[in-house]
C-alpha cells in the first residue's frame, strides 16, 4: 500500500486522506497545532465543493451548522445605516442560495472527526526536512522519528513549509494583494440578532456577525498595506499592536473593538496574499489548496478550493493507481493540475475583480461552478 504524508490538519488535508483512504492508499496527516485548530472567519462551501461535501458524506452535518443571517447594515464611518438588505450579504451572498457559510472551526472539527478513525495524525509536530530518492521522499520532523513516505502533500496553507522546502523561499510564489485581515473573537458586547454590520473608514473596514446562537461576534478587521510586514519571533504580537492601534482611530465603537482584539485568545491577522506557480508538484512532493493556490479570503473561494483540490487529486492518483501505474505520481499530478488550474484561475480572480468589494454574482456563479468533478 502506498504510504502519503500530508502536512496540514485543517481542511485540505483530511478530506484528502478521507479520499486517499477510498483509493487504497495509507495516508499521514501531520500537523503543527496540537489538536484541531480553532477560531477563524465563517467560510463558505459553494457550488462544486457542495457536491465534495456530499460525496464526503458530511453535507447534512455541515447544513446542520450553518449560519442564519437575517441580513446585513452597511454602516457610514460614525456608525449611522446608509444601506440594509436582507436578501444577501458580503460574507456568504444570497441568503436563498444553496451555498452553506459556516463556521471554520466547525468545518475543521467535522472533517477530522469523519477521517480519525482510519487517519493517522501526528499533532503538535512539522517537517523540518525532505530528501526525495528513487523509491520515495525521506521526512524529518521537529519531534516525531525520521520516516519515508512513497508520496508528499504539502496542504499546509499560505505560509506552506513543504512548499518551502521543495520549491524555494515563499517570496518568489506569494504576491500581495495591497491588505492585511486580522479575524478574532468577542462577546457579542454589541447585542446582534443574527445580523451582520460592515463599516469602511478611510483605508480601514470591518465585517461583525453575530455566531454560536448571538453569544458571540467574530470580527474581521481589514486595513490597506503596502506589503507583508517581515516574518520574525515577535510577528503576531507586531501584528496584534497594529490592529489595536488602527482600531482605537475608528470612529464608531473603536476602543471596544480595539479591547476585544488585544484580549482575543485566538487573534489572527496576515497579509491578503495570493499564491501562484507555474507547476504544483516537484517529484514525489506536490501541493494542495492555499500551499499551492491560494486565492485570498477576499475571494471567498479558499475553502472550496481546498475542497475540490482534494478531491480531483485523490481521484487522479486513484486513477493511476487503478491502471496499475501505482508508482506513476508524476501522470496523476499533471492530470490533477491539468483539471485544477481553469478552476483556480478563475476562483483567483474573484478577489481582484473589484478592488474594495465583493466580485459579482455572476462572476462567483460561473467560477464555483466551472469544473466536473468526474472529468
Amino acid at each position: 500500500m502506498q504510504t502519503v504524508l500530508i502536512s496540514g490538519g485543517g481542511i485540505a488535508g483530511p478530506v484528502l486522506a478521507h479520499w486517499l483512504r477510498r483509493h487504497g492508499f495509507e495516508p499521514t496527516v501531520v500537523e503543527r497545532a496540537p489538536g484541531p485548530r480553532v477560531g477563524g472567519q465563517a467560510v463558505d462551501i459553494r457550488g462544486v465543493a457542495l457536491d465534495v461535501v456530499e460525496r464526503t458524506g458530511l453535507l447534512e452535518q455541515a447544513r446542520s451548522v450553518r449560519t442564519h443571517m437575517r441580513g446585513m447594515s452597511v454602516l457610514a464611518p460614525d456608525g449611522e445605516e446608509v444601506e440594509r438588505s436582507t436578501v444577501a450579504t458580503f460574507s456568504s451572498g444570497r441568503l436563498d442560495s444553496d451555498d452553506i457559510e459556516l463556521l471554520r472551526e466547525d468545518l475543521v472539527r467535522m472533517v477530522h472527526d469523519h477521517t480519525r478513525a482510519d487517519v493517522e495524525y501526528l499533532f503538535g509536530d512539522s517537517i523540518t526536512a525532505l530528501a526525495e530518492h528513487g523509491s520515495g521522499v525521506r521526512v524529518d520532523f521537529t519531534h516525531a522519528a525520521p520516516r519515508t513516505f512513497d508520496l508528499v502533500i504539502g496542504a499546509d496553507g499560505l505560509h506552506s513549509t513543504v512548499r518551502r522546502l521543495a520549491f524555494g523561499p515563499e517570496e518568489r510564489f506569494t504576491h500581495h494583494l495591497g491588505s492585511h485581515l486580522s479575524v478574532f473573537s468577542a462577546d457579542n458586547f454589541l447585542g446582534l440578532d443574527d445580523w451582520q454590520l460592515w463599516l469602511r473608514d478611510g483605508d480601514t473596514g470591518f465585517g461583525i456577525m453575530p455566531v454560536r446562537e448571538n453569544t458571540e461576534l467574530r470580527i474581521a478587521f481589514g486595513f490597506e498595506s503596502a506589503g507583508p510586514l517581515a516574518r520574525t519571533p515577535d510577528s503576531a504580537g507586531v501584528l496584534r499592536r497594529l490592529v489595536v492601534e488602527k482600531l482605537t482611530a475608528l470612529r464608531w465603537n473603536g476602543s471596544r473593538l480595539a479591547r476585544a482584539a488585544g484580549e482575543a485568545p485566538d487573534f489572527y491577522c496576515d497579509a491578503m496574499a495570493q499564491v501562484r506557480l507555474d507547476s504544483w508538484s516537484r517529484g514525489r512532493v506536490t501541493l494542495l489548496g492555499d500551499a499551492g493556490y491560494c486565492p485570498s479570503p477576499l475571494s471567498g473561494q479558499g475553502t472550496s478550493l481546498a475542497l475540490v483540490g482534494a478531491y480531483v487529486l485523490a481521484d487522479c492518483l486513484g486513477r493511476a493507481r487503478g491502471a496499475g501505474r501505482g508508482a506513476d505520481h508524476a501522470t496523476a499530478y499533471a492530470d490533477y493540475e491539468r483539471r485544477m488550474r481553469p478552476f483556480v484561475a478563475l476562483n483567483q480572480a474573484l478577489a481582484t475583480e473589484n478592488p474594495g468589494g465583493p466580485a459579482s454574482e455572476e462572476s462567483v456563479e460561473r467560477a464555483k461552478n466551472a469544473l466536473s468533478l468526474d472529468g
